[in-house]
């Protein structure tokens, strides 16, 4: 007679689990792992999954669908633990996360998730996530360069960078227009300009430039040993087909969401591919500061002619010094300076460039209203108010540089 159990279907064989403090939060990831798997596929809670990673069944195991919400974040460490031992056994992790704070799903990534993906699920990603997963990785050239550049890109581009010694300076409304006009400084044969927002916590490009905020930023400052000119140029926008931008993160982050390996990556792949990078600064130091200093051709310190802006030059300028930084680089363009026929506010500024032991290069003439109309607008100066003595003055300077650039590259 034969046996009841001879007739059973073998179980299909489990390739993917999800883990999940109670998968059943996400029944939107439910429907589509058994629209890709079918019923080869199991769920496990965080401690489980240790414990079944560490069995011989684990080894079938393709990837693994780690799912978290806000209230895991008190649980990091545990859900870090877990990603970080299916990396050690070659299985794959896919971060699917909901209204997680991004620090965690930056620490997250950096653990070994090889994809994210946030809930509710878009339509479709899940499947695509996990055929980027199965996608055959490309073989690596035999010499590979040092930063990977796109066909064609053989540039080693002009880093100029802009900081502002106090708030409201004008460091980005300068960095804005410098590079607009640099990107239209012909109207053939135009540098290639590339304007980088590294202020992640409140920086303005975007606004300034009415551009939106890409979560490819997110993706990009998380995870950038993989960076490439080809991820580069994805997280960028072009403002009117000329200037090519990297905003600041659509989520407020740590201004050490990256440390100064990221951003010395970040800046020579932006210089394999563009002839100029502008680069908009936070006004506060942190680690990677010095990174940027040594990497700009000229460093743009923005001031004005009060206390703060004296007071901040003066520690900024001993800080550089004492830490034995290359401070000849910082060129200092005062704001709002006054008009040729002001003898007295003239004799300020000499005053203050003295005091300071500095000298006042640039003087910016005072744009008034239209610079905050052009802001709000989300246009260069050029574009609402070309006449502005404050754009002739960002136009001549831009000029000037790449004359300048030119005529090296004739030398050379």
């Amino acid at each position: 007679m034969t046996s009841n159990a001879a007739l059973q279907p073998e179980p299909a064989p489990i390739t993917a689990c999800t883990v999940a403090r109670d998968v059943q939060n996400f029944d939107l990831l439910i429907e589509d792992m058994e629209t890709e798997l079918g019923e080869s596929w199991g769920d496990l809670n965080f401690a489980d999954a240790m414990i079944f990673m560490g069995q011989p069944d684990a080894s079938a195991l393709e990837f693994i669908a780690v799912a978290i919400d806000a209230e895991d974040e008190k649980n990091l460490p545990e859900i870090s633990r877990v990603i970080t031992t299916a990396k050690a056994q070659d299985i794959r992790v896919i971060l699917i996360a909901e209204e997680v704070k991004p620090m965690a799903l930056h620490q997250l990534m950096r653990d070994g998730a090889a994809d994210f993906v946030p809930y509710p699920l878009p339509e479709g990603a899940l499947h695509e996530a996990i055929e980027r997963m199965r996608r055959p990785a490309e073989p690596a050239p035999a010499a590979a360069p040092q930063v990977p550049q796109a066909a064609g890109s053989d540039l080693n581009g002009v880093v100029l960078a802009t900081h502002g010694m106090a708030g409201g300076t004008g460091s980005t409304t300068f960095a804005v227009n410098l590079a607009w006009e640099l990107a239209t400084i012909t109207k053939t044969d135009a540098p290639r300009v590339c304007l980088l927002d590294l202020d992640f916590q409140f920086g303005s490009t975007a606004t300034f430039l009415d551009l939106a905020r890409k979560e490819a930023v997110f993706e990009l400052l998380s995870d950038t040993e993989r960076l490439d000119s080809a991820s580069f140029m994805a997280a960028l926008q072009t403002f009117n087909d000329k200037l090519h931008v990297l905003t600041a993160p659509y989520e407020m982050l740590p201004l050490d969401i990256v440390g100064p390996e990221d951003i010395e990556k970040i800046i020579e792949v932006a210089r394999a591919n563009f002839d100029f990078v502008i680069i908009d600064m936070p006004s506060t130091l942190v680690t990677w500061s010095e990174v940027v200093l040594n990497a700009a051709q000229i460093y743009f310190a923005t001031i004005e002619l009060d206390m703060r802006s004296a007071q901040n030059t003066l520690r900024f300028v001993r800080a550089l010094k004492a830490e034995d930084l290359p401070y000849e680089k910082l060129r200092f363009a005062l704001n709002r300076a006054p008009k040729f026929t002001d003898i007295s506010g003239k004799n300020r500024v000499k005053r203050m460039a003295e005091s300071l032991d500095i000298d006042i290069e640039l003087l910016l003439p005072d744009g008034a209203k239209a610079v905050m109309q052009a802001c709000d607008h989300g246009l260069p100066m050029a574009e609402t108010a070309a006449k502005n003595p404050l754009r002739k003055e960002i136009h001549k300077l831009a000029k000037q540089m790449h004359d300048l650039v030119r005529e090296a590259e004739t030398a050379n």
